[in-house]
């Protein structure tokens, strides 16, 4: 009984530490990340894939990033995603803006179930990210959507739809491919995933994607793709990790 007590009281400590201040309290970039939790990503990719989050968005070199814009804080909010029936708001809208607040960022996505569903709705992704961002209480100069995945979409509308609905709201679309060489329920992509999100994801003002070569290499490729969405910086649209 006091282990479980000690263990709610932290949960509870790190919840008060990324509280967000004022709803009206500005940020230099608000952004969505969208995490794929299909079937195609077992537990252990499902693993590292957390664990890439949480070390990135803790990096100091992160938070260093952070505390060099205009404002000096951005808001994030953290949704898994599968099929078109599924899409899930595991962190809201937190407001980050010091190395504190990143580290209870971490520390509340690491206490976080994690789920795994069938099938992968990129565009059920993007539209709940869309909604997201309108319900985000802080003003915010750049509105960034982060979709990580490692498979096409196979589940409700095309990507494009979404993408564009997306971008004509003045949001940017990046992307983060997993490029894991196991076909997805036993079928090869009937694209290079690189090359699909290129064409069919990414999308807006500044987009690009990094990819990451394989799950071992994802909190690398995450780490750099945050800096560069933080900061704002375009050039090329695709690089690997």
């Amino acid at each position: 009984m006091r282990r479980r007590s000690l263990i709610a009281a932290a949960g509870a400590a790190s919840l008060a530490r990324i509280t967000p201040a004022r709803a009206d309290e500005p940020v230099d970039v608000a952004l969505v990340l969208a995490v794929d939790v299909s079937r195609s990503i077992d537990e252990d990719e499902a693993r590292l894939q957390r664990e890439g989050y949480r070390t990135a968005v803790s990096d100091p070199k992160v938070v260093e990033a952070i505390r060099g814009g205009m404002l000096g804080s951005i808001a994030v909010c953290y949704i898994e995603w599968a099929g078109i029936e599924y899409q899930r708001t595991v962190i809201p809208w937190m407001r980050i803006a010091s190395q504190a607040d990143a580290n209870g960022w971490a520390a509340t996505l690491e206490q976080a179930p994690r789920a795994s569903l069938s099938w992968t709705s990129i565009s059920g992704a993007i539209e709940a990210s869309r909604r997201a961002m309108g319900e985000c209480p802080h003003e915010a100069t750049r509105k960034v959507v982060d979709v990580s995945g490692d498979g096409v979409n196979n589940s409700g509308p095309p990507a494009e739809l979404a993408r564009d609905r997306a971008v004509a709201e003045g949001i940017t679309i990046n992307g983060l491919p997993i490029l894991n060489d196991r076909p997805t329920f036993g079928r090869a992509p009937p694209i290079p995933l690189d090359v699909y999100y290129r064409d069919s994801v990414i999308g807006g003002q500044g987009a690009f994607m990094i990819a990451a070569e394989d799950f071992e290499s994802f909190g690398n490729a995450v780490r750099r793709k945050l800096i560069r969405e933080i900061a704002g910086l375009s050039g090329l649209v695709t690089s690997y990790a």
